[in-house]
């Protein structure tokens, strides 16, 4: 009689080691890099070009400017455009090279001012609506929402009314008539701008996430509503403040309709507006008109690349909350 012995158990399989699926890990990370950047590498060259063009074409004459296929790099690079603009050395027919550091002054003026402003009144309305309660806050705060769809268009001819019917200034009685107000002024060209309802909407998103608990505390220390808003919540908003800083002053610096319509003389000139004093009719000075836009660009690259990091930042803890 023959006996069977049982089966010998059958050990399981073996787990895959935690090394493999590191590297498993490492792998799909570095194939997504690789897709990441055959994307964007592309898009970005595309977005670049324009801007590469025009600083290459800021030191070509005229006639090589158009010539086809584009010359990206000068074949003879010259200064001509700049020193024209700039009204440096023989400028010539140039129109209005004599004020073009006043245009970028009067730029630099506006825009700083339009960012300062909103960067205070912008977080100042942030904070009630954020932090404060009292009735109807959220339907007042969807109502100045629901002005972002308002075309800007729209608002231009009701704004320079109440520019030119500003009482007591530019020869205005106390009803405002008589004078001109505050038309071709430095008043019109900052105060107007001075309040963004995107500026209190993204200042809101992010102070949302800041903790109720530590206003609570600073009012037990006895501090007040305006000193928690300027001492405790402000500091905490550097990357949102960055972030709309950037934006306002992109904004206000290449702003072109509104000085078109409330200025007339030049002394109240932006640097938009001198740029197209060399876009005539029947002749165009175009080397001119790349090396003042490269001049006129350079701020806002410059305002970028300082706050790269916190405008990034910025942008992405607004939307944590709320």
């Amino acid at each position: 009689m023959s006996v069977t012995a049982p089966p010998l158990p059958t050990s399981p399989a073996p787990a895959p080691s935690r090394r493999s699926h590191r590297l498993t890990q490492e792998s799909s990370r570095r194939i997504g890099f690789g897709l990441s950047y055959v994307i964007l590498v592309p898009v970005a060259i595309l977005f670049l070009a324009p801007f590469a063009w025009m600083v290459s074409a800021s030191f070509q004459h005229i006639g090589d400017m158009f010539s086809w296929p584009p010359q990206w790099v000068p074949k003879s690079p010259s200064l001509d455009g700049y020193k024209t603009f700039l009204g440096i050395g023989n400028v010539g027919e140039a129109r209005g090279a004599e004020g073009a550091g006043r245009w970028f002054l009067n730029s630099a003026f506006v825009a700083t001012s339009v960012t300062v402003l909103q960067l205070f009144f912008n977080s100042l309305a942030a904070y009630v609506f954020a932090k404060r309660t009292f009735p109807g806050r959220d339907a007042i705060f969807l109502l100045f929402l629901g002005t972002m769809m308002v075309p800007g268009q729209i608002t231009l001819i009701p704004n320079y009314l109440v520019m030119k019917h500003i009482p007591f200034f530019g020869g205005n009685d106390a009803f405002g008539n008589g004078g001109h107000g505050w038309l071709d002024s430095y008043y019109g060209l900052i105060l107007p701008g001075c309040v963004s309802a995107f500026g209190v909407f993204l200042m809101r998103q992010y102070m949302q996430s800041i903790p109720d608990t530590l206003l609570d505390a600073a009012r037990i220390d006895g501090a007040s509503e305006f000193r928690i808003f300027w001492q405790v919540v402000l500091p905490l908003c550097r990357p949102a403040l960055a972030a709309m800083g950037i934006f306002t002053f992109t904004a206000a610096w290449e702003d072109f309709f509104w000085p078109l319509i409330i200025t007339s003389s030049p002394e109240h000139y932006t640097a938009p507006l001198g740029l197209a004093l060399f876009v005539v009719k029947n002749r165009t000075s175009w080397d001119v008109l790349m090396a003042g836009s490269v001049i006129a660009t350079l701020p806002m690259v410059a305002v970028f690349m300082v706050f790269q990091r916190q405008f990034i930042q910025g942008i992405a803890m607004s939307g944590v909350k709320g």
